[in-house]
């Protein structure tokens, strides 16, 4: 007997909706996830597993009234499909009101999209993802110093997302990555040293030269060797741009509407204020061509744009999806993402902070004693409050210039007078979806011997 071949994505959602309106709901919507990954690890030379995972999921979200209640199936039989619309149903009918819930303006869904080429057409074989972990370790590997390896891993990925509103949107775009990644140690004994690099693209062909990427991993695990304490006091700090990113995620974080509507952001009362050095600004992009966060609509439906969070210094907005807009009295800025079995809340996609003017030297060239760091450890950050502190590596800086690894120290200041004390240099690069180019930052706390 031939099985007969599932429903395509957005027909199973419009009878999923069908099917929730029909039993009593007002509005509802509902998305599909469709997914298959494979990955491949080697270390030391050898093969340590090839793994593959392909799965299908599907939410559904109903609002009866002020009431909203979300479920989730990966059975999507037509048996388990009307077991999760009663499900769902039910749960909607003994939630709490709320009074923010609900759908998107009709005017504000998208109506058509282009093509922000996110999807590579070839599956690499299993073979080719072994071919470029072996390259990978194998340049780390023979760097000068590098005595041991904790393996690499090439990865590929393609994920469809599917959506449908009972308003009358209906939309699905696919996506692809192509991942590596090597992680070696340097130095004997005690005196060992770990650092790793990785990649992430869309394309294969968009992947960086892989021996060079190996042999920066390398030569990044025997530049920590022999590292020393720094010494405490108040000086500048130079963020590398693999770690800069970090700054711009507490960001997005304090100007997330939910925290802003529950005025439990730093940042509650900063829009329209000075937020940056002046010149400093902020861009959030959803539809740059085969970017790692590009996405022509948001998880409800809502036409993407690219936005400028932060003009000259000046915080221009927050991000909402449609809940948080509704609690502020404002517009959804479509950045609603989801899962199948949670709400929307939004989230920032392409983000970056402009490059600046001054090359990485030149920002580092009067810096008499300061901190170069590579390397964050722990979260102490207070969301409420902005006080920052994290554990830190890197490099002591002397006269410009970096002349010796340091550890075992802390960075503390507040993201507030950090983010007003900030330059960033003109190396920004596109690597990791979040991305900032080298940062400066004066005044912050070391503490170290």
């Amino acid at each position: 007997m031939t099985r007969a071949a599932p429903p395509a994505p957005l027909d199973l959602l419009d009878d999923l909706l069908g099917r929730a309106r029909g039993g009593g709901a007002d509005a509802a919507d509902a998305v599909l996830f469709t997914s298959v990954d494979l990955s491949v690890a080697r270390r030391l030379g050898q093969p340590e597993g090839i793994e593959r995972a392909e799965a299908r999921e599907v939410g559904l979200r109903v609002f009866r009234g002020r009431r909203q209640a979300i479920a989730s199936s990966t059975d999507l039989s037509t048996q388990a499909l009307e077991s999760l619309v009663e499900r769902v149903l039910g749960m909607a009918a003994v939630v709490p009101e709320d009074p923010h819930c609900g759908l998107v303006d009709e005017a504000l869904l998208a109506r058509d999209w282009p093509d922000l080429d996110l999807a590579d057409a070839v599956e690499p074989t299993p073979e080719t993802l072994v071919q470029r972990a072996a390259a990978l370790e194998d340049a780390a590997r023979a760097v000068a110093g590098v005595t041991n390896s904790e393996g690499a891993e090439a990865s590929w990925s393609r994920s469809e997302i599917a959506l449908a509103t009972s308003s009358g949107f209906a939309g699905a775009y696919a996506g692809t990555r192509h991942g590596v990644g090597v992680s070696v140690l340097a130095g004997d004994g005690t005196a060992m040293e770990r650092d790793y690099d990785f990649a992430s693209t869309r394309f294969a062909a968009d992947l960086p030269d892989l021996e060079t990427l190996g042999r920066g991993a390398g030569a990044r695990a025997v530049a920590r060797l022999g590292p020393r304490k720094a010494p405490s006091g108040r000086v500048p700090v130079i963020f590398d741009p693999r770690i800069a990113g970090g700054l711009l995620r507490h960001f997005a974080g304090a100007i997330s509407g939910p925290a802003v509507a529950r005025g439990t952001s730093f940042l509650k009362d900063a829009l329209e204020t000075p937020v940056f050095a002046p010149g400093v600004a902020v861009i959030d992009d959803p539809r740059r061509a085969r970017g790692l966060r590009s996405k022509p609509f948001d998880g409800e439906g809502v036409a993407t744009s690219a936005r400028s969070l932060i003009v000259d210094g000046v915080l221009a907005t927050w991000l909402l999806d449609r809940r948080s807009a509704h609690q502020l009295g404002l517009v959804t800025t479509g950045h609603a993402a989801r899962g199948t079995a949670t709400p929307p809340s939004p989230t920032p996609t392409n983000l970056h902070i402009a490059a600046g003017a001054a090359t990485p030297e030149a920002l580092m060239a009067d810096i008499a004693g300061g901190l170069y760091v590579t390397e964050l450890i722990g979260m102490g950050i207070n969301p409420v409050t902005g006080d920052y502190s994290r554990g830190a590596t890197g490099f002591w800086i002397e006269n410009g210039v970096r002349v010796h690894p340091v550890s075992e120290l802390t960075i503390a200041g507040n993201l507030k007078d950090m983010f007003k004390a900030l330059t960033p240099a003109d190396d920004l690069q596109f690597r990791y979806g979040i991305d900032a180019p080298t940062l400066r930052v004066d005044g912050m706390t070391v503490a170290g011997r």
